[in-house]
């Protein structure tokens, strides 16, 4: 028999649990990451750039597409992974951002050729980069000049591998010029962009005058101004806040024209943070809701010579009156939430324009005087060696015969060195002179240069040590860059006083109606010339009359259901119908609960609370509800819990001053009060107090307020107190 091995049982070993305390893991794991989220990937910094949009230019720079010209977007964005190895979708979509056709800047930082989307519109995409083609814009000179002069700090990318800028040393505050927006952990950055001609001129200002007062600001720099351009309601207040704080809101209109011809608006500009799209999906739900009857269709007309979106409207309506009913419905009219949060010195800091410009003008300061010891120090330089070749131009036979005689090469320097009292840079420069220009021609233009050398060195040094005359160097950069790059605003500046706020009531016509409410719940908005040919209302079988009422096309309306729920409804929510209709069938037009229908319907354009609403409840209980309990703000259109759930509602009265209800028991008793009987109670939700005494078995089946219903010799059942006893009908 084959012996049989024996199992040996493996021991498990289980590692030992380390506590790490929640604190710890937020320092050690948690906070680096935040940390590298803020400072290297969602907030721009002083140049106006985010990590990512810096990592790009650069590389396009390196590229040559300065001067270049156009090259496919996916060798750009291959390129870029050498400093930016996050992957080449996130890159070209960095990209897409900057370019001249995607619309999104002021002033786009690339030139595009093929199809990059639109700003205004996100069904509008890009197309793949290896169909499309780029290079660098022409204001990118002022983004990258000085960079080849060590005007700004050169770092290691991420594998050490090749050089990249920490900052760009562009010449014009690009920060307030290009429209930013990050979210970071914790934090985000939203910064509009505002009109380069007035940000040059307002820096100007505050190189000239530090101190410049917020109000000479305000009149250089007016307002944001967007690439889309639409029209800026003004708030001096609120822009104030945001000069001063950098934070606020920026009200925002579409602009358009009206075609009276074919009877049609033309929007012919939007506000930047919203899209066609967006717009279209609300007028879409206005339209259907029957808000804007005004509009017969709406369509997208974005083509190669821009944006459009037109509403063909009927004859004769008020173009203007119109689009102040848009602007309140739709996004038509947007805001832009300012938050100019920016990293200084790695630092996040939230800065009005004013703080960004004393930012900018120090980086610019220190840019500058980088710049001139870069230049100063080639400048002494080849001064240094002017100087040395003037001391041979005494005697150039002499150098001639030190270079023949010496037998090693090596010696040549040093030989040259001792023989004219000159250090080793000079004497290297002498030895590498060609023969042909050991003349004494080319010596003396070449020495007629270190006069002007002199000077010129000695004018930077003076500019060096002078804080003024550096910013007027950057004054002159700043006006060249005004002349070259400047153009007229794109967004409208309104004053928002000047607005009218659209009001609702003001705009819809009004002409005065009969509204007849059934039991089933059907509603019917009727005018009086449709009653003068047929008043005779018609109903469902086994349906009736439950309300009626004379009114007007702006009355607002309330429904009490039979779930403890309240409806608000305007009239003009509704169509007009004929008496002979069935009407709108209100559980569905105000989207009611399942089983759910409305028992009471009255004009509600205020809320006194002298008036009441009554109600009978199946267990021989009423309560008196003050009307003043269901006012609410805003546009909210159904309230919950409207009244106590204890017990089956019976029927809803609307009390305006007191009057008779009869109530009747399925026992076939009934009694006859007056409202003013029930107490008026301070919550919606109170179940009441007992108005009828009912034996075991026996509730409430009806209440009326009707007169015709109430039968004419009632003596015997009208009560003074509460709760009362019934009295039987058939021996009344």
């Amino acid at each position: 028999m084959a012996r049989k091995q024996k199992k040996e049982k493996k021991e498990i070993v289980y590692a030992p649990i380390v506590y790490q305390p929640i604190t710890e893991t937020i320092e050690k794991n948690y906070m680096p990451y935040v940390m590298s989220v803020i400072v290297s990937r969602a907030i721009p910094e002083i140049d106006g750039l985010k990590p990512s949009h810096r990592k790009l230019l650069y590389t396009m720079y390196e590229m040559g597409l300065l001067k270049g010209g156009f090259t496919k977007s996916a060798k750009i964005v291959g390129d870029t992974m050498k400093l930016n190895p996050h992957g080449d979708a996130s890159i070209y979509e960095t990209m897409v951002r900057l370019t001249r056709g995607n619309e999104t800047l002021l002033h786009p930082l690339i030139d595009s050729k093929g199809s990059f989307g639109k700003q205004y519109s996100s069904n509008t995409v890009a197309s793949a980069a290896r169909y499309t083609e780029a290079r660098l814009a022409p204001i990118c000179h002022e983004l990258f000049a000085g960079i080849e002069k060590n005007a700004v700090d050169m770092v290691d990318n991420y594998d050490a591998t090749m050089k990249e800028p920490v900052l760009l040393p562009t010449t014009f505050p690009n920060i307030l010029v290009m429209p930013n927006m990050g979210i970071a952990v914790g934090m985000a950055s939203n910064i509009c962009s505002f009109n380069l001609a007035e940000v040059c001129d307002g820096t100007i200002a505050m190189l000239r005058k530090p101190r410049l007062p917020l109000d000479k600001l305000m009149e250089l720099i007016k307002a944001p101004d967007f690439p889309g351009g639409g029209a800026i309601l003004y708030d001096e207040e609120e822009m104030k806040r945001i000069y001063t704080t950098g934070s606020g809101s920026v009200r925002m209109r579409a602009r358009y024209v009206f075609d009276k011809e074919n009877s049609c608006i033309e929007v012919i500009q939007i506000p930047y943070s919203t899209t066609i799209e967006a717009i279209i999906a609300k007028l879409t739900v206005l339209y259907k809701e029957g808000k804007i009857k005004e509009i017969t269709d709406f369509r997208d007309e974005i083509d190669l010579n821009g944006f459009k979106l037109t509403l063909d409207v009927r004859r004769g309506t008020d173009p203007d009156k119109l689009m102040a009913k848009l602007f309140k419905l739709t996004p038509l009219e947007d805001s832009f939430r300012c938050n100019f949060n920016i990293l200084i010195d790695s630092t996040p800091r939230t800065m009005g324009v004013q703080e960004i410009l004393h930012e900018w003008i120090k980086f610019r300061l220190g840019c500058v005087r980088r710049e001139l010891k870069f230049d100063l120090k080639k400048k002494k330089d080849k001064l240094h060696l002017l100087l040395g070749l003037g001391k041979i131009l005494l005697d150039i036979d002499k150098a001639i015969r030190i270079i023949r005689k010496t037998e090693k090469e090596s010696q040549v320097v040093p030989n040259l060195m001792k023989g004219f009292d000159i250090d080793e840079i000079q004497a290297n420069f002498i030895a590498e002179i060609k023969l042909r220009y050991l003349n004494r021609e080319y010596i003396i233009n070449r020495l007629a240069e270190i006069e002007d050398l002199q000077k010129e060195i000695a004018d930077m040094e003076e500019v060096l040590k002078d804080e003024l005359k550096q910013k007027a160097l950057i004054i002159q950069q700043l006006t060249e860059v005004k002349k070259k790059y400047g153009q007229p605003r794109r967004s409208q500046i309104v004053s928002a006083g000047a607005i009218k706020e659209y009001k609702e009531e003001e705009h819809i016509e009004n002409y005065p109606a009969r509204f007849v409410l059934s039991r089933e719940g059907y509603f019917k908005k009727i005018t009086f010339r449709s009653l003068q040919g047929n008043d005779e209302q018609s109903f469902k079988d086994g349906d009736e009359q439950l309300h009626l009422v004379d009114g007007q096309n702006t009355d607002n309306f309330i429904f009490l259901t039979n779930q403890q729920q309240l409806y608000r409804a305007k009239a003009e929510d509704f169509d007009t119908t004929k008496a002979s209709a069935l009407g709108d069938y209100l559980p569905v037009k105000l989207k009611m609960d399942a089983d759910e229908k409305p028992i009471l319907m009255n004009i509600q354009n205020k809320y006194p609370a002298k008036e009441s609403i009554v109600l009978i409840f199946e267990n021989g209980k009423g309560v008196r509800i003050s009307v003043a309990n269901y006012e609410i703000t805003g546009n909210r259109r159904k309230i919950t819990s409207a009244y106590s759930k204890n017990s089956p509602v019976v029927a809803a009265f609307y009390e305006k001053s007191p009057m008779e209800i009869m109530i009747t028991s399925s026992d076939g008793r009934a009694i006859l009060i007056k409202s003013s009987l029930i107490p008026i109670m301070a919550t919606r939700t109170s179940g009441g107090v007992t108005l009828m005494s009912m034996k075991k078995g026996v509730k409430v089946v009806s209440a009326t307020n009707d007169p015709k219903k109430i039968p004419e010799d009632a003596k015997g059942l009208k009560k003074i107190k509460i709760p009362s006893t019934g009295v039987l009908l058939d021996k009344k």
